[in-house]
């Protein structure tokens, strides 16, 4: 233990976790500042900035920051521009991989993310190459304590959802992408503020996964998920749970 203290790795955990903390406060406000300006600038008649707003506030992050981020783009002093890019490829495995990032730059962003499949046993492919295999869909979330399957998904249908899944993470109420908003609002009225309400890329089949190429993909995806452009990552694999403990223990 020559040169460890227990003071000291407190303070390097407390360092990561902090570096973690901003690096997702700053993917939030991309994302807020990026709603913000493809509509108006107030939550209230702009429904994807409001998703934007909740997901900040339900991550900590303080409201004067996500107010001032919204009225620097209704001034005009908000001079980052971000491109909205989708980037696919195949992980180990062969396991199909969506990457959805907001960038300032196109050329950095995507020779990262080359070099990042490139070095855990995957590579990144042309536009389209596997977003065929999911399915495009809009996602509210909700905690189990929201109710239980049965009033959940009542309140679903009445609200114009398309499909309830249950399990021991929550509630995961799926629609049609044109109607996600719609739903939403329309949820809060019988089950609260939902956790995140957002379009995901659900995989039409999965690829079966053993511990071997798991170890190269759940690496690739860490790495995937780190990057400051990387908002979103979606991949269809399918993995054994023990296996998945130990190598995310």
């Amino acid at each position: 233990m020559a040169g460890h203290s227990h003071a000291k790795n407190v303070a390097h955990r407390k360092a990561v976790q902090s570096a973690k903390r901003s690096q997702a406060y700053g993917k939030l406000i991309r994302e807020v500042t990026v709603s913000a300006k493809q509509g108006l600038p107030d939550p209230a008649h702009n429904p994807r900035l409001r998703a934007a707003v909740k997901a900040a506030l339900a991550a900590n992050m303080p409201r004067d920051t996500v107010e001032r981020a919204i009225k620097r783009v209704a001034a005009g002093t908000d001079n980052e521009n971000y491109d909205e890019v989708r980037y696919e490829g195949y992980g180990p495995g062969g396991v199909a991989v969506i990457v959805e990032a907001l960038t300032d730059n196109r050329n950095r962003t995507a020779s990262d993310l080359r070099s990042a499949f490139s070095k855990h046993g995957g590579a990144l492919g042309e536009t389209n190459s596997v977003s065929f295999q999911f399915t495009r869909e809009g996602v509210i979330r909700y905690p189990l304590s929201a109710g239980d399957a049965d009033k959940v998904l009542e309140a679903a249908i009445e609200a114009g959802a398309q499909d309830v899944e249950t399990d021991e993470d929550g509630h995961a109420i799926r629609t049609e992408i044109e109607d996600l908003f719609a739903v939403r609002d329309a949820l809060e009225a019988s089950l609260g503020q939902a956790e995140s309400a957002k379009l995901e890329w659900r995989p039409s089949a999965t690829v079966p996964v053993d511990e071997d190429a798991g170890k190269g993909l759940m690496k690739l995806l860490d790495v995937l998920d780190d990057h400051d452009d990387v908002q979103n990552v979606y991949a269809n694999y399918d993995m054994d749970e023990a296996v998945m403990e130990r190598l995310t223990a």
